[in-house]
């Protein structure tokens, strides 16, 4: 319960940084403050499938975008209902051949695949463009990556005895 709470919980927060603080500007790249939170999402729902299965997994989803339509401006409410739904379906669609073969190797992919195709379709349905691709892209990674590399350290360590 608590990471499926945890999950739809972040998802809200992703749209709440959204919609409450600018871009910020790093490297040159405009980074929506939301896109940080965003790239943990994708981490979280394949663990939370792994805990109780995909069909759960999309009820969480659905709840997210709910709990964003309380905590966002409609237009980043839509926006990333739209975009969270399909991009946690190819998400999942990638995770789950894969995960009983390589686990690691099935976060990342699907980590790439989700945070890829959310922010191209996120961006044009809030804003109208693409002109932060980059750095939401950026953003994403940026928090996906320790996520992936903390779960990796995780999987590697010895179980207690």
């Amino acid at each position: 319960m608590v990471l499926f709470a945890g999950y739809v919980v972040t998802i809200a927060i992703s749209n709440w940084a959204t919609s409450l603080w600018p871009a910020v500007t790093i490297a040159g790249l405009r980074i929506p403050a939301g896109a940080l939170a965003a790239g943990l999402v994708f981490t979280m729902r394949d663990l939370l499938q792994d805990a109780v299965g995909a069909r759960t997994t999309l009820l969480a989803v659905a709840l997210g975008a709910a709990l964003s339509s309380l905590t966002t401006e409609p237009r980043v409410a839509l926006a990333s209902a739209a975009a969270f739904a399909v991009s946690e379906l190819a998400d999942l669609a990638v995770y789950t051949p894969l995960r009983r073969r390589n686990q690691l190797a099935a976060v990342g992919l699907s980590n790439a695949t989700g945070l890829l195709v959310d922010t191209v379709l996120f961006l044009p349905l809030a804003f109208g463009s693409l002109d932060q691709l980059c750095g939401q892209l950026v953003g994403k990674v940026g928090t996906t990556v320790p996520a992936v590399a903390l779960l990796s350290l995780a999987r590697r360590r010895p179980a207690p005895s």
